[in-house]
């Protein structure tokens, strides 16, 4: 049998608000989330597994609109992988860039650091 986790349970293990959680269902991103007999959301397994890649997403610098746009191409099926795919090679080809600037930048900073160091030895001191 399935583990049911409540929304206090969800918050603990994504390390969501419930807050959050109840906004990325109002936006789409979490959808069809269940309801027990007391009307309090629950949380299957899959879930879990499925807003952990958002997470994912959302830290690698995915708008909420991309991952909405995700959300919706996995609603619709499997029949959607390839427009998926498509969007998570853009997304893997923008976050290459930003790191080869990044990598450029921390290039750049440290023949800064490099030139302050000898400047340094060249400086008596005050």
């Amino acid at each position: 049998m399935e583990n049911i986790l409540s929304i206090h349970e969800m918050t603990v293990i994504t390390g969501l608000s419930a807050h959050t959680l109840r906004y990325y269902e109002r936006i789409g991103l979490l959808r069809d989330v269940k309801r027990n007999d007391q009307g309090y959301r629950v949380y299957h397994e899959q879930d879990v597994s499925w807003v952990q890649f958002l997470l994912r997403l959302r830290d690698t610098g995915m708008p909420i609109a991309g991952m909405q746009r995700f959300s919706e191409l996995r609603s619709q099926g499997d029949m959607t992988a390839s427009a998926r795919r498509e969007m998570l090679e853009q997304h893997h080809a923008q976050l290459e860039q930003q790191l080869q600037q990044l990598q450029s930048h921390i290039h750049n900073i440290g023949d800064k650091i490099e030139y302050y160091r000898e400047l340094e030895k060249k400086t008596p001191l005050l």
